[in-house]
């Protein structure tokens, strides 16, 4: 019996990818496409929802999970829609593991491929810490160039709950509130409740959020480097829409994003930028 965490690489439905593995069960799965987290177990239970129709083809991104969108959110430019990085292969960094802790960091930096979208020198680093009940996820950028860098993009973090009806989301009242489904701005209320499609960007909370899944809990906390936050389901209607979904799966998933959504992050030559997100089991 192992006395440490271990890693191993494997095959995922066809692309590579790294498991992380501690001594009490909790386990992570990273592929190497997209520097994609598939699977976070944690306590016994799946804590990410992974669509079982998505595109395992090492080209098209991957959904659910925790995809990173980078360096562009959603199509707010002229960048394929949430940018590249979550469609061209990672760089794996040697795994670091002790007793109780696994740390893994997957590198992207500008090439060819990078260079036909964004004219700009980088390197992005994702950095991955799996500790009893807890996965902390850390987008690192770094500004290669001669030139400013400019970026949006977010932790696209895909949730797997028992049931959307039951779910509930603590954390973002008072907090400014655009809903993109309606075009509408407002005050986030104390305790999110999801019916229908729902889209909304929130001003980050300090504080952090619990997301209530029937009896069990998780806590999000994330950096104060993302100045947003961004809640997402589909709904029916959408969700039969989306061809990498099942119609049914929008009651088992809820997004809750760290997200850099309106004002771009901007880094002069030799500067970096560090933004994570923090899940935990409460």
């Amino acid at each position: 019996m192992s006395t440490g965490a271990t890693s191993r690489e494997l095959d995922f439905a066809g692309l590579p990818a790294t498991e992380l593995l501690l001594p009490c069960g909790d386990r992570v799965v990273v592929a190497h496409h997209g520097a994609h987290v598939l699977s976070w177990l944690a306590g016994g239970r799946e804590r990410l929802y992974l669509s079982p129709q998505s595109v395992m083809d090492g080209h098209a991104a991957i959904r659910g999970g925790i995809p990173v969108c980078f360096p562009q959110f959603n199509q707010r430019g002229d960048l394929p829609k949430h940018g590249f990085a979550r469609h061209l292969c990672w760089t794996t960094q040697p795994v670091r593991l002790a007793a109780d802790q696994a740390h893994l960091a997957l590198r992207l930096s500008d090439s060819v491929s990078t260079r036909q979208w964004w004219g700009q020198a980088f390197e992005a680093l994702l950095l991955i810490d799996l500790t009893p009940g807890d996965l902390q996820v850390q987008l690192v950028v770094r500004n290669t160039d001669s030139k400013p860098l400019c970026f949006t993009g977010a932790l696209h973090t895909y949730f797997s709950v028992s049931d959307l009806a039951q779910t509930r989301l603590l954390g973002l009242g008072g907090h400014a509130e655009w809903d993109a489904v309606t075009d509408r701005h407002a005050s986030g209320a104390p305790e999110l409740r999801f019916v229908g499609e729902f889209d909304r960007v929130y001003a980050a909370s300090d504080a952090g959020y619990v997301l209530h899944d029937g009896p069990h809990r998780l806590s999000i906390q994330q950096d104060q480097a993302w100045a947003q936050t961004v809640v997402w389901n589909p709904g029916a209607a959408k969700c039969s829409t989306l061809v990498d979904m099942p119609a049914e799966a929008w009651q088992h998933m809820l997004c809750v994003e760290a997200a850099q959504v309106f004002e771009p992050v901007r880094l002069q030559a030799g500067d970096f930028w560090q933004g994570g997100q923090r899940l935990s089991v409460v």
